[in-house]
Parts: structure tokens; C-alpha cells; sequence
């Protein structure tokens, strides 16, 4: 559906570089990255509200990269709504028909069913001022799929919601998206959103792309040490290997398997490490005795840090956890993960 071969954008300090990427015809797709990666600058690259400096954009078999933004059959939705204050929420949703002609075809039977969707019968009558953020998304929304568009880009569409609104929306996206043959190219970065909505995902850093593929390798095999640590693998270590361990200072850790390179780094998740009293009576390869660094609250869960010779593992566990295990600084633990846990990334130790 959107193919993208070595896409460049020069906007002066900041460039997008050899960006290439394909997302197939009704996908879901969810690019990620920290603030300034440069997503936003893609996604309205694609748009035709930014300049191409090189490189290629098509839709199916049609070239795109210099069409004007109204040509392209693109729609796009920013957090701040972008709702025309002075016209009713009907008037919003009819807005955009008079660009694009072609979408009056069915529009009574598409427009009936997008405000069935989004639940948008009881506000038809009513101004953008008087509604809550998550209405006025909703609205955006189905202005902006009343068009008919091939694609539809979200720029983090449910940032500025609070949480129960944000929910609700999300449903919402995953509902349109199912009962539409729109494509979905959503920037977010809300894990919770790219794990319930996306097919596939990318992670940007610095203007180039640092991963593409489905969610779970993304999160459970990241390719790169920063595709790791943006994931939230916060136990992230340069090693050497040696047969099936990795060594990290005067610590071995079981792979499970013999590695293929002398050097590179070792990744684990806060979430796959389990703390114990006592070594555990079980198969788990991986059994370290530590002694609680820090204890810092995450909300409804805890972070543990624990230091094992010197080296610091970082561990999510619940309250209930916290108080049965007695764990406070200073106090002795066991730090205890499966190889399996243990995720190999290529690249040379600093």
C-alpha cells in the first residue's frame, strides 16, 4: 500500500535520512521513538505537508512524492483536534467533500456509519467548544474518514486524552479500523496503544529507523541496544560470549544456547526476573544472590534495584510482592530469570 525507498527530508538542523519502509494495504502500523526522532516529519512527509528532499513515496503503484496533499488520498489527524470552532460537528464532517468529489459517492451510507461508530448522533447539532477532548477526537476522526481515504495518518491522536477517555478512543480505533479498508499509520508513545492496536511497528531514532517488524519482535527481540532500552529492557549490559555464556564483569549468565560472536551486549526484561529468599528449587538456568540497592514506587508496581557484585539488576515486582518477600535497601535477595530471558544483541561494546 505506502512503499517508501530512501526517503531524505533536509529541514535544516534536523534530517529525515534513507528512510525505507513498506506498509501493506489495511495494516495497522505503529511508529514509535523518543521526542525529536523525527515521526511527526515522516508521517506529514507522506502527507505532502513537508518537502522531499529524495527518495521515493508511492500509494499502490502511484508515485506521490510531489502530488499536493489534497491529490494524494491521504488523510491526516493531530492530537489538537484541529475542529473548525465556528461549524457544527455535522459541518466538520461534511467539510472536507468539497475537496475531494470523488468521495460523494457513497458518502450518505459512509457518513451514516462512521457516526454510528464513533457515537457522534446526539453531538451533530453542537460547536467544538462545547464538547470534551475525546469528543472532539472522535469528530476529527470521522471528518477525517469521510473522505474515503486510502490512509489514514494518527499523530498521537490520544496524547492529550486523560486515561478513561483515552481507553474509550482506543477502542474506537481499533473498531473503525476493522470495519474500514483505510490503512492505519499511527505515531505513539504509548506502548499499551502500539501492543493493542498495531500489526507492525517501527522504532525511529535521530531521523532513521532503527527496527521495523511485528510488535513482539520489537519488544521481545529488539535488534539494537537503543531498540532495547526504548522497549523498557532496562537490564541492558555489554558482554563477551563464550560458549553458551554471556559474561558480564566477573558475572555468567546462561544463553542457552553457544553465541555467535565474541562480543555484543545482553538485554532482560524488568518483568521476566523473579526474586526469592532463597535459590529456587526449578529449571531456571540464571540464579544470582544480590542485595537491594533502591526501592522506587511505579504506581501499582515496584521497581527493584539489586546490585550482583557490583552489577545493578533492575526489577518490576507488585506491592504484595514487596511486602511478602520483606525487601528494603540493604536487605539480601535472589535474582533469578531463564535463559530464554536473556536476549543477545548484536554490536560492539563501547
Amino acid at each position: 500500500m505506502i512503499s517508501i525507498r530512501n526517503l531524505a527530508v533536509n529541514l535544516g538542523q534536523f534530517q529525515l535520512a534513507d528512510i525505507t519502509l513498506d506498509i501493506k494495504e489495511n495494516e495497522f502500523f505503529v511508529l514509535m521513538g523518543p521526542t525529536g526522532a523525527g515521526k511527526s516529519v515522516l508521517l506529514e512527509a507522506i502527507a505532502g505537508l513537508v518537502t522531499v528532499s529524495s527518495g521515493s513515496i508511492k500509494l499502490g503503484e502511484k508515485e506521490i512524492s510531489n502530488q499536493p496533499p489534497e491529490k494524494r488520498g491521504i488523510s491526516i489527524v493531530y492530537q489538537d483536534y484541529a475542529l473548525f470552532p465556528h461549524l457544527t460537528v455535522q459541518q466538520n464532517i461534511h467539510y472536507g467533500l468539497r475537496y475531494h468529489r470523488s468521495a460523494r459517492d457513497n458518502f450518505p451510507s459512509r457518513i451514516h456509519r462512521l457516526i454510528d461508530i464513533l457515537a457522534l448522533e446526539p453531538l451533530l447539532g453542537r460547536f467544538p467548544g462545547t464538547l470534551s477532548g475525546g469528543e472532539q477526537q472522535r469528530v476529527a476522526l470521522a471528518r477525517a474518514l469521510a473522505i474515503d481515504p486510502a490512509v489514514l495518518l494518527l499523530d498521537e491522536p490520544l496524547a492529550a486524552l486523560d486515561p478513561r477517555f483515552r481507553e474509550d478512543l482506543r477502542q474506537h480505533l481499533k473498531t473503525l479500523h476493522q470495519k474500514t479498508h483505510t490503512t492505519f499509520f499511527m505515531v505513539t508513545h504509548d506502548f499499551a496503544e502500539a501492543i493493542a492496536l498495531a500489526d507492525r511497528a517501527a522504532v525511529m531514532n535521530q531521523g532513521r529507523l532503527e527496527q521495523v517488524g511485528t510488535i513482539q519482535e520489537i519488544f521481545q527481540r529488539p535488534s539494537s541496544p537503543f531498540v532495547a532500552d526504548f522497549v523498557g529492557m532496562k537490564n541492558l549490559y555489554a558482554a563477551s560470549f563464550s560458549g553458551t555464556s554471556a559474561i558480564i564483569d566477573e558475572i555468567s549468565l546462561e544463553l542457552g544456547h553457544p553465541s555467535t560472536s565474541a562480543t555484543g551486549y545482553v538485554a532482560i526484561r524488568p518483568e521476566d526476573i523473579v526474586l526469592s529468599r532463597e535459590p529456587l528449587v526449578s529449571s531456571i538456568q540464571n540464579s544470582l544472590k544480590g542485595t537491594v540497592k533502591a526501592v522506587r514506587p511505579l504506581g501499582f508496581h515496584y521497581e527493584i534495584e539489586i546490585l550482583v557484585k557490583q552489577v545493578p539488576f533492575k526489577v518490576l515486582i507488585t506491592k504484595q510482592a514487596l511486602f511478602d518477600l520483606q525487601l528494603h535497601e540493604g536487605s539480601e535477595t535472589v535474582v533469578s530469570f531463564k535463559a530464554t530471558a536473556v536476549h543477545q544483541l548484536p554490536g560492539a561494546p563501547a
